[in-house]
């Protein structure tokens, strides 16, 4: 009897144990909802992020200069990266990371990382600053390496190893900071949805130091006609339509697993005047682009008023506005598309979704269309 008594014991030990580990994977399962929180326009009000509904904050942007991370703007990051920080009350398991370049500070990676030394300043300096302020983590944003981006940016043909050996000593100094402290940190990337950010880097080495690969998959734009700047999946309403399944499936067939892919949502649309003969607004010819709206101003004063009417692409599972008497194509992410995004995502197992930028849609419409459809 008392041998029956041992095993029942044991067995509920081993069940127990196996029930909590089943319930950890279910959790580092649960698909990411990344928010890059711009801080280059001064203080963030924090207090108007919804912190349970996001998994991680990337806060845009740290600059790079001499050869360093630096932050420019340094008198209200620091407020920033407390007011951030707070969130976790709310939500403790919310990871917040510095995300470095952007499109307007890419001008020196080029040159920062040009040489091993280089490469281990700057990884260094990136690390240092995660550290000072007690944050979670890094996310380079490189817009780009080898291939030009905004005006002035350097490039050079050698950024495609450099890229993948600046991850290297990324990695190298989070590890070792680990070590000391006995926590996880995070190195993650946002890259362009273009193949031609995928030829020009070596994303089956990079992704190996990487936790996500957040893919920048909105911005499509063409010079000659109206086209989607964020669909799901190609138009049939114009040739040689991108579109995001396409770039995350380039991304897998260029090495990158499926479960570190993270889709980009825009919470903004782009909006172009339309040459005279308009005629549908979708694949009509662009005179010029005008301003962009984010979404809830698109919402609330756009869609199905003042002129301008909503149309669905299916094929694309795409919305777009069009203003017949004005000649005016708006291009965006809605509800309905943004889950059709979250479904895409977690029907093909990927990491889940991120979005540009959070204060684009300060009603919050998007992140509780992203919220219903992956918690």
């Amino acid at each position: 009897m008392k041998n029956i008594l041992i095993l029942v014991a044991l067995l509920s030990v081993i069940l127990s144990s196996c029930g909590g580990t089943k319930k950890e994977e279910e959790k580092s399962s649960k698909p990411v909802i990344i928010a890059y929180v711009g801080g280059y326009n001064g203080l963030v009000d924090a207090d108007k992020i919804a912190a349970n509904k996001i998994t991680h904050i990337n806060y845009a942007f740290v600059d790079v200069q001499g050869g360093k991370a630096f932050l420019t703007n340094e008198a209200t990051d620091t407020v920033n990266f407390r007011k951030l920080n707070e969130l976790k009350q709310q939500n403790p398991d919310l990871k917040i990371l510095i995300s470095v370049g952007g499109w307007s500070w890419s001008r020196n990676f080029s040159d920062a990382v040009l040489t091993p030394e280089g490469q281990n300043t700057f990884a260094k300096s990136a690390v240092d600053i995660m550290k000072k302020y007690d944050l979670d983590g890094v996310d380079i944003d490189w817009e780009y390496p080898a291939i030009p981006g905004d005006d002035g940016n350097v490039y050079r043909p050698e950024d495609k190893q450099n890229y993948t050996l600046m991850f290297a000593a990324i990695k190298a100094e989070l590890d070792a900071l680990s070590k000391e402290t006995n926590k996880k940190y995070l190195l993650t990337t946002a890259v362009g949805g273009q193949q031609e950010f995928i030829d020009n880097t070596e994303m089956a080495k990079v992704q190996e130091y990487l936790d996500y690969v957040n893919v920048m998959t909105y911005d499509s734009q063409s010079k000659e006609k109206a086209i989607h700047h964020t669909n799901l999946d190609p138009s049939d309403k114009y040739e040689n339509s991108s579109s995001a399944s396409k770039s995350m499936q380039a991304y897998i067939a260029a090495g990158v697993p499926a479960d570190k892919l993270v889709m980009g949502i825009a919470f903004y649309g782009r909006i172009y005047q339309l040459k005279k003969g308009w005629n549908k607004g979708l694949g009509d010819a662009v005179d010029k682009q005008i301003q962009g709206k984010g979404f809830t101003v698109i919402r609330d004063s756009l869609v199905n008023q003042n002129e301008y009417f909503r149309y669905w692409d299916d094929a694309a599972k795409a919305p777009y506005l069009f203003n017949f008497y004005k000649g005016i194509f708006v291009t965006y992410d809605d509800e309905e598309s943004v889950k059709a995004k979250c479904r895409y995502v977690r029907d093909n197992g990927m990491a889940g979704v991120m979005f540009w930028e959070y204060s684009s849609d300060p009603k919050g419409f998007l992140l509780n269309a992203i919220d219903q459809t992956l918690k």
